[in-house]
């Protein structure tokens, strides 16, 4: 429902804006009003930032175009070659520029002149015109975006795929205390991470239709979540070798459990980093195992407990990787301990 929302909504802002800059051209009396719509169109497809981006980078190719048309049609007389000379140019430039984004714009100027063959003032002011009316309309528009819920929509995100993840832990726990209960646990983690890449993009969104410095941390946090999503895919692999769950594998399954708890956004994991490395301890000091089974057994169990130390690190880090504005600004509530 929320994808057609936002389809519904670009839909009515390119009608609008479309329709305002060909109306806008038409009173002008400019030739070729059609194309301020068409500009229009073509800059209203992108974020609020890139616009204020692209908008500045079809200025820059429309005077080069203008030069480019200047020094073309003035010395070949047959249109189609001299169009062509013009939109090799330009897309050469720009491609190596990048700024691909301009060339669908500067190729419709250039149409323009080579067929009007008109380089006199009044023309390049029309084609000036032109490129302006449909930018000026698309940056309006592109101001308006709905920001706020986008925002809700990513913190929402946020909440599942906390939930989630505390889920799957439990069920792992579940899968150690006894193997036949873990359910459809892995296929669950390889759902989330085709999820959680969705979340990224709407969060790079987010941050594009903003001019605020701090929502790359729902950004962070998302690429954070993912990270921690592949080690549980190493963990699956892992465990899915142990043939019998040695008795240790139930102090792990309540250490994944007591973790479950604290798999929240405001939580920074140094309890249960401490937690973990007191449970390393006590396995070092527990008896050799007496055959090779339970020695290879234990091994596995061993780099379950490095992954999990890993699947902490991973939040660790993007904690300390937080600024004092970010703290501030999201951690408004005081982490669990």
């Amino acid at each position: 429902m929320k994808k057609y929302w936002k389809s519904l909504l670009l839909a009515v802002k390119i009608g609008l804006g479309g329709s305002a800059a060909i109306f806008i051209a038409q009173e002008l009396g400019l030739n070729y009003a059609a194309s301020a719509g068409t500009v229009a169109l073509l800059t209203l497809m992108t974020s609020k930032l890139e616009t204020f981006r692209l908008s500045l980078s079809r200025f820059l190719t429309f005077a080069l175009t203008l030069a480019l048309a200047l020094l073309v049609v003035s010395h070949i007389e047959n249109t189609w070659l001299a169009y062509g000379l013009i939109l090799m140019s330009v897309v050469f430039i720009a491609e190596c520029l990048g700024l691909r984004a301009t060339i669908s714009v500067n190729s419709v100027v250039a149409a323009h002149l080579v067929t009007s063959r008109d380089l006199s003032g009044l023309s390049i002011l029309n084609e000036l015109l032109l490129v302006l009316i449909g930018v000026t309309i698309a940056v309006v528009l592109n101001l308006f975006h709905a920001n706020y819920s986008h925002r809700r929509q990513i913190i929402a995100s946020m909440r599942r795929v906390e939930e989630q993840l505390s889920s799957i832990l439990l069920e792992v726990a579940a899968y150690l205390r006894d193997s036949a209960a873990a359910g459809d646990v892995w296929r669950e983690i390889g759902g989330l991470e085709g999820e959680l890449q969705e979340y990224i993009n709407s969060a790079w969104e987010y941050q594009d239709n903003t001019f605020h410095s701090h929502p790359e941390y729902y950004i962070s946090y998302f690429e954070m979540r993912l990270e921690q999503f592949k080690i549980l895919h190493r963990l699956h692999q892992e465990i899915k070798r142990i043939r019998t769950m040695p008795r240790q594998a139930s102090v792990v399954a309540d250490y994944l459990e007591y973790l479950s708890k604290f798999v929240v956004e405001v939580n920074s994991p140094e309890k249960q980093v401490n937690h973990l490395e007191e449970l390393f301890e006590d396995m070092r000091r527990q008896d050799l195992p007496r055959t090779r089974e339970e020695f290879e057994n234990r091994a596995i169990l061993y780099h379950v407990l490095m992954d999990i130390q890993d699947f902490l690190k991973c939040k660790s880090d993007f904690v300390s990787g937080l600024t004092e504005a970010q703290r501030k600004r999201y951690w408004s509530q005081t982490p669990a301990s």
